[in-house]
């Protein structure tokens, strides 16, 4: 039988880099007794796991659902129940379009423990790693975060919204409402703001597309360019750093 207090630990993994994950990421996943994990997280962070550790894909892949949402909540306090310490291990930072506060929420009623650990979100480490700054003076003041499809499938208000400020815009889960969002902007006559499109950034197989509003669709087509990605709009795109490839540099110092 097992003695262990049930708990639940909801664990950011970081933007998909190995290293950005953080100290305290790492220690709860040693001490782990059953990981559950989605399927943008860097499979490399599993070896922090222990060899006892009961680990569970729950992720969605090519639009297949390994288990609904309804099913991961119920499985989290099964496991807890069963077997002592849940980690939750997510994408980016859990509370960020990361469903982490819902399922604290639902698990806390049967009284588990309940934990969160930061993770950094591709938000910005993201546009980071490309060298463009989500805020610089003189080009925005401010920068707005907005998911680019909502639960019922939508684009977003928000991005109408947005589209009328000098803001920078960072929307995640948008390439499918790429199409919509270059028609909101372009009522707002901003054909000519900068766009980049990065697919799954800090990671190896990072790819980006740079363009404006009026060409971003051509330029995401020329490049092959899909999820998951990260769309930024806004004059910072312009202001992009030039960088030397991390990789290329390890690479180089190998």
């Amino acid at each position: 039988m097992n003695n262990k207090t049930p708990k639940l630990t909801v664990v950011g993994a970081g933007p998909g880099d190995v290293d950005l994950i953080t100290i305290k990421a790492i220690k709860a996943i040693e001490s782990a007794d059953v990981i559950l994990y989605d399927a943008l997280i860097n499979e490399e962070l599993l070896k922090y796991a222990s060899k006892d550790t009961e680990i569970i894909f729950v992720g969605k892949r090519k639009g297949c659902y390994a288990f609904q949402q309804e099913q991961i909540n119920e499985l989290i306090v099964a496991k807890a129940k069963e077997k002592g310490h849940v980690v939750r291990l997510k994408g980016g930072d859990p509370f960020i379009f990361g469903r982490g506060a819902e399922e604290i929420d639902y698990v806390q009623p049967f009284g588990l423990e309940t934990y969160v650990v930061p993770g950094i979100s591709s938000v910005s480490a993201v546009p980071a790693y490309q060298g463009i700054p989500l805020t610089k003076r003189h080009a925005a003041e401010s920068f707005w975060v907005i998911t680019g499809t909502t639960k019922n499938h939508q684009l977003s208000e928000d991005v109408a919204i947005a589209a009328k400020s000098t803001a920078t815009i960072v929307i995640l889960m948008g390439m499918s409402k790429l199409e919509d969002i270059v028609n909101v902007f372009s009522a707002e006559n901003k054909q000519n703001t900068a766009v980049a499109v990065i697919q799954e950034g800090t990671t190896v197989n990072e790819k980006v597309g740079i363009g404006t509003i009026s060409t971003i669709q051509q330029v995401v087509e020329e490049n092959q360019l899909t999820s998951p990605a990260i769309i930024i709009i806004g004059d910072v795109v312009k202001e992009r750093v030039k960088l030397t490839s991390i990789y290329k540099e390890l690479e180089n110092n190998s």
